[in-house]
């Protein structure tokens, strides 16, 4: 389902047109990106970008030759936000990637935006592969084509398939390597390509892969270095265009559907605060995870220190050449947030929204704009609460309503759009949404491949998974709690069970990080609650959050796979550690091209203790796909998360001051209170 080829236009250009199309957008308060920061966890603006980029030229680390694979925001410490007041000095830092094209040579480097300086920086030589290579440059796609289309290797493959005449709109995708251990891939910074047709320029070249030609290419050498070009499978000739002209006119049976908020919305923006309701946290924007929340707060209390979703895996379940070694870190070797979408209103967002831009560095280090690259809304949610009472009291139904803020990124064929969810009773829903086009590759029609479904003639999509991991620097009522497990437990029948009926619940303590890896379980039930230390409620148990997983498969790869090394994250759903403001990547910093075992088998290796400590859980949720005819040429969204829930956090609903719904009415007149049996509003 993924391939990552990026089809990237010149950036300048690219960011013009889309500053052009957000001009009319709604106004985003202090626009983050635009303007001094005004408080520590602000994103980066542009101009500190700009700011960066100075600096290390200055420093003589930013030559010709070095590009910019990733530039972040360097997060100041939790003790220093917690002291800070407004009106103080902030240290702004950045965290930057620094990879020489002509040799491969990596530095890393932290940038002090406001003293001017590099205050720390460290070399690698090119040949440090176990250590893994930084995340691919948007040149390297277009050099990586040009490359592939000039080798004669190439050409005589298609000469000898007989695609000689379409030579010039083929279209050669530029995909992560994975790490097999070949001798002439390690320690280099290696690409490969796959060949797809198209019929016309403005064709879906997914829907025509060129089934086992295989290219790779140094990219610091500028060179191919191998070919495979196996079988003789014909290039799937139907179309995967999805446009009008090829699906036929709209159709014009769906009446509309208007969402208005004639007073506007309930929200408040200031910068990158955000206040809606009882919740108020802070929102952030970096190219690697994209969208992060900072200081999240209901009541005013602490739930969330950080959260983001840092890293996906997509391994493929395939054994072809063409495939076996597919296994793409979405974050970790292509950035999510470098890839987000301009979203457009009506489109992706429906109602009164909020945008906030992103400010990403591209190749060189500049500032690149991406307009209305978050999204904010309310949405209406069904019921939150109902009850009928007989007699007097009658019918009560409180309307549910939630707080969304969301992105999308493309990653080549593939759409991703990250969603979190603000309910009125307290309780925070993450959704991943996973649509675009299916990656295929080529069979002959009618025949059974056991790791490919045909979804199309001759079109055989593989097996994979898409894996997440959610990365929650908890927080309730402060940095001080504990981890459990909690699950339904059956009471075999006898004394303790007479009638057979009873059952109860195990509330398991993990108190180290080697406890804390753990694996969902429906058939108990089973949720991870997260404590505070040093609060209690109104009946005397510790204030606490529930951490309920949606559960999927984890990685179907073999534990002995390099894969399995590789996204170690994906062998568990729950892993919990010890914080620490170094340990953010659960694949590791450089998943490119790494042997295995960087992230979060070595931030537990130690087995530090987490109880009562500040504890951050890493949730792997996701999607395992067997591609159905019904996913071609664009697959309906699938849909992934988990939720937090309070459990004990508050010491009643937290929703009994709501008002009716401004649309509520009965028949004859009347309210959804103490309506009785008439009282139908609220549907």
């Amino acid at each position: 389902m993924h391939d990552h080829a990026h089809a990237v236009p010149d950036q300048a250009m690219e960011n013009t047109d889309l500053e052009r199309a957000a001009d009319a957008a709604v106004p985003r308060g202090r626009a983050p990106g635009t303007g001094p920061a005004v408080h520590p966890l602000d994103p980066l603006a542009a101009e500190e970008i700009e700011r960066t980029r100075d600096i290390l030229v200055a420093a003589g680390l930013l030559g010709e030759s070095v590009r910019v694979p990733m530039l972040l925001p360097a997060e100041p410490d939790k003790k220093a936000v917690a002291s800070w007041h407004p009106g103080d000095p902030i240290d702004r830092r950045a965290d930057v990637t620094l990879l020489d094209t002509a040799t491969g040579e990596v530095t890393e480097a932290i940038v002090s935006i406001s003293a001017g300086e590099v205050v720390q920086s460290r070399r690698y030589p090119a040949d440090t592969s176990p250590y893994g290579q930084p995340q691919y440059l948007f040149e390297e796609y277009e050099r990586a084509a040009e490359l592939v289309k000039a080798s004669p290797e190439w050409r005589a493959a298609m000469q000898r398939r007989g695609l000689a005449d379409r030579i010039d709109l083929a279209f050669c995708s530029p995909l992560a390597p994975g790490f097999v251990g070949r001798e002439n891939e390690v320690g280099r910074r290696v690409i490969r390509s796959l060949t797809f047709l198209r019929d016309s320029e403005d064709d879906i070249a997914w829907a025509h892969p060129v089934e086992g030609l295989i290219v790779h290419i140094d990219l610091t050498a500028n060179r191919v270095i191998g070919i495979e070009d196996e079988g003789d499978v014909p290039v799937p000739a139907g179309s995967g265009r999805y446009d009008p002209a090829a699906t036929g006119p709209a159709r014009t049976t769906l009446k509309p559907i208007e969402i208005t908020q004639p007073e506007g919305p309930s929200f408040r923006v200031e910068g990158s605060h955000v206040q809606w309701e009882n919740w108020t946290l802070r929102v952030d924007f970096n190219a690697r995870e994209g969208l992060v929340l900072h200081d999240v707060r209901f009541d005013d209390r602490p739930v969330l220190s950080r959260a983001s979703v840092p890293e996906m895996v997509v391994p493929y379940g395939d054994t072809s050449n063409t495939r076996f070694w597919i296994s793409y870190f979405d974050a970790g070797e292509y950035l999510l947030g470098k890839n987000a979408n301009h979203l457009e209103l009506g489109c992706d967002c429906l109602g009164v929204i909020h945008y906030f831009d992103g400010h990403v560095a591209d190749d060189r280090g500049h500032a690149m704009r991406i307009p209305n690259a978050v999204c904010m809304h309310e949405e209406d949610y069904g019921v939150l609460w109902k009850h009928t009472e007989p007699g007097p009291v009658g019918s009560h139904v409180r309307r549910s309503r939630r707080l969304v803020v969301s992105y999308f990124a493309t990653i080549g064929n593939y759409d991703y759009g990250f969603f979190w969810y603000f309910y009125l009773d307290g309780s925070i829903q993450v959704e991943a949404k996973a649509t675009g086009i299916v990656f295929v590759g080529g069979g002959v029609p009618g025949s059974t491949n056991r790791h490919a479904p045909e979804i199309a003639p001759g079109v055989f999509a593989p097996v994979h998974q898409h894996l997440f991991s959610a990365r929650l620097d908890m927080a309730i009522d402060g940095d001080e709690n504990r981890l459990f497990e909690v699950d339904a437990v059956r009471i075999p029948m006898g004394e303790d069970n007479p009638f057979g009926n009873a059952f109860t619940w195990s509330h398991t303590p993990l108190r180290t990080e080697q406890e804390a890896q753990r694996e969902a379980d429906t058939s108990v039930a089973r949720v991870w609650e997260v404590q505070s230390t040093t609060r209690t409620n109104h009946v005397g148990k510790p204030t606490a959050y529930h951490l309920i997983p949606e559960p999927t498969a984890l990685l179907m790869a073999d534990p002995a796979s390099t894969v399995a090394a590789r996204a170690a994250f994906a062998t568990k759903h729950l892993w919990g550690t010890a914080y620490d403001p170094e340990e953010r990547w659960p694949a590791g910093r450089y998943p490119n091209a790494h042997a295995g075992g960087a992230g979060l088998p070595a931030y537990t290796a130690d087995d530090r203790s987490i109880d009562g400590a500040d504890l951050v859980l890493w949730h792997t949720f996701g999607l395992t796909h067997v591609p159905r005819p019904e996913d071609w040429p664009i697959m309906p969204v699938d849909y992934a998360g988990f939720w937090l829930k309070p459990y004990g956090f508050l010491d009643r609903n937290p929703a009994l001051d709501l008002p009716e719904s401004s649309q509520a009415h009965a028949e004859g007149g009347g309210s959804c209170c103490g309506g009785g049996d008439a009282c139908h509003c609220g549907h």
